[in-house]
């Protein structure tokens, strides 16, 4: 645009149609389904992929007693919890913990402290295999003789 239309457009009169020439006319504003994004759909979201092969894991921080039923939700479900109990009331957190030991007691799961009050709630058919026993083993790498 000139800078005689620019200045008549500032003046206001003129319309300044400037912006016009920027977009395609394949372009719309919005979409036609009303969803603000569409993915490719040979893109594969992260969380679509980790729970078709069973690799998730739930963590839930709770502040009352109330928010339980997540725990039990995504437990009942196979996933493994890590259960944060660190914003809790003591009482209210050990209503929690008695909740997840009746809880894993029924599904037959299992329950490990990872530090002070953060637990991990483990499925029936869930292996949890600790970093200690691989080093105390004698036929590593580091063990050459």
């Amino acid at each position: 645009m000139g800078s005689v239309r620019k200045a008549s457009a500032w003046l206001g009169l003129v319309d300044d149609n400037d912006d016009e020439r920027y977009y395609d006319d394949d372009y719309s504003e919005g979409t036609e389904s009303g969803d603000a994004w569409v993915t490719d759909p040979r893109v594969r979201v992260a969380t679509d992929t980790a729970e078709e092969r069973g690799r998730r894991i739930g963590t839930v921080t709770p502040d009352s007693f109330r928010d339980a039923r997540a725990i039990g939700e995504l437990f009942r479900d196979g996933v493994p919890v890590i259960m944060n109990l660190t914003n809790m009331e003591p009482g209210d957190a050990k209503r929690v913990v008695d909740f997840a030991a009746g809880l894993i007691f029924g599904l037959r799961g299992s329950i490990d402290r990872v530090s002070n009050r953060v637990f991990l709630l483990t499925p029936a058919d869930t292996e949890i295999i600790s970093g200690e026993a691989s080093a105390h083993r004698s036929d590593g790498f580091f063990n050459q003789s």
